[in-house]
């Protein structure tokens, strides 16, 4: 019998390594995108990478590593000449003259040897049906590159967002997915493909160009993307009404990385079915669930969609009422996966993109999840350096109680202990304080229940104010 699967795609990465990053944050890059790739579906099968002091304007490579590169695709490496068009218009922002190979910054120049693909180190070169770019490319970019590869180009901005799109599924998600793509998608709009030409001239008696139906397109685009806003903007009033209800109630925010062990975390600590899988943004939406056994007053905690390096910012936008929870929280904890060489960088991306939105003022904890796979010396060393850091496994119940205390020990360390006395006759307000207090003690006497809690001071104040006249 013959499979009716359909093949696995194969990608191969071109990206160019600047001056100011080093070989190991390269290299780091360079894995994060594989998996990235690896999320949307496709299998990476080789990577192409230069040193120059740029990212070419033309075809990001010069043309000795644009042989290689399309030795990859079955293209013959050379960018396609075009010449200037006789009254050029102007909707295609991004074009101008010269669109041949780069060469004035590759790192030695090219030569002869690199104006020949150099030998795969296994010999041939595995087939890859897709480039994908380690940066965003202009649309210039990539229809040269897919001119020398005679393959499909994507940039890391496409992979991104097209992962977005497959792993939304609340409405509120899936809209500002949408937004994102159709954003991505207008500048990439262009003349030049079939119904492009002027539509029939308006005006008074017919005098004028009529518009473009490239010009109609970008419109209908951000028609679209007004429509999608709209509807978002009365999902994000019912989520701030939901919000309004939970204020005054504690609330952790999970942040973190993409793939930091957050929804494993938060499935740990609330007992939630939450979505836990090895893949880049598995989680998109906010879960709130209540800390697990639960504690008077309730606390709760949400897990947040994760960051990564070289996020659009346009998703940033999109995205930034997903992470409005982390906005409101009374606590955030950064978890970060401290068996990853490159959770420092990761942390810093975390606490500067909260920092765009305005969210990185709450108190907050550091998090060293999967602390299991780090060896004894490299636990010393992050206690060293991290020393007040939690370090954890969410996968250890110990550790994961150890947390738990930490948190709770957090929200009560400026609550009041106090007894308060209520009346028979107010006998129904004990259910409430036993709701949102926590109660140590309880007796009774001729004046009524006396209950010893612990709580917030607005929280007293406010069942005292209920009892006043009693």
């Amino acid at each position: 019998m013959h499979s009716t699967d359909t093949p696995q795609k194969t990608a191969v990465i071109a990206a160019v390594q600047l001056p100011d990053v080093s070989d190991a944050e390269h290299a780091a890059d360079i894995a994060e995108l594989g998996r990235l790739i690896k999320t949307l579906g496709y299998r990476v099968v080789g990577a192409v990478t230069q040193r120059r002091q740029t990212v070419g304007t033309a075809a990001i490579f010069g043309q000795g590593k644009m042989f290689e590169l399309a030795a990859y695709t079955g293209g013959t490496g050379v960018v396609p000449s075009s010449a200037p068009k006789a009254g050029k218009s102007n909707l295609d922002e991004d074009e101008d003259e010269g669109d041949g190979p780069d060469t004035a910054d590759d790192e030695d120049g090219p030569s002869d040897a690199q104006l020949r693909a150099p030998p795969h180190p296994d010999g041939a070169y595995p087939h890859a049906d897709v480039v994908v770019v380690d940066h965003e490319i202009s649309p210039r970019q990539g229809r040269n590159l897919e001119g020398a590869t005679d393959a499909e180009v994507i940039d890391r901005t496409n992979v991104i967002v097209e992962i977005f799109h497959r792993h939304a599924n609340t409405r509120a998600a899936r809209l500002q997915v949408e937004i994102a793509r159709l954003a991505y998608v207008v500048p990439r709009l262009r003349a030049g493909v079939k119904g492009s030409g002027d539509r029939q001239r308006g005006g008074i008696g017919g005098k004028g160009a009529g518009e473009s139906a490239i010009e109609l397109d970008k419109r209908k685009v951000r028609d679209r993307i007004a429509e999608l806003r709209q509807e978002l903007a009365s999902i994000a009033r019912d989520e701030d009404n939901r919000r309004s209800r939970r204020h005054g109630v504690a609330r952790v925010a999970l942040v973190g990385y993409t793939n930091a062990g957050k929804s494993s975390l938060m499935r740990a600590l609330t007992g939630s079915e939450v979505l836990v899988e090895d893949k880049l943004f598995a989680t998109l939406g906010t879960t709130v669930r209540a800390l697990q056994p639960e504690v008077k007053p309730r606390i709760l905690v949400s897990d947040t969609v994760g960051f990564i390096k070289k996020l659009p910012h346009d998703l940033v936008a999109s995205f930034k009422s997903t992470l409005d929870e982390a906005l409101e929280a009374s606590l955030l904890l950064f978890i970060v996966d401290c068996s990853d060489p490159s959770f420092r960088s990761h942390l810093e991306v975390t606490k500067t993109v909260l920092g765009e939105i305005g969210a990185d003022q709450a108190p907050s904890m550091l998090v060293l999840n999967k602390i299991d796979q780090v060896d004894d010396e490299g636990r010393v060393a992050l206690g060293l350096e991290y020393p007040q850091a939690i370090q954890l496994s969410a996968h250890d119940p110990a550790d994961v109680q150890r947390l738990r205390e930490t948190i709770i020990a957090f929200f009560e360390a400026d609550f009041d202990e106090v007894t308060l006395v209520v009346p028979y006759k107010k006998g129904a307000l004990v259910g409430e304080i036993y709701s949102t207090m926590r109660v140590l003690q309880e007796a009774f006497d001729g004046r009524g229940t006396l209950l010893t809690v612990r709580a917030p001071s607005a929280e007293i104040e406010r069942v005292r104010a209920l009892l006043k006249g009693a």
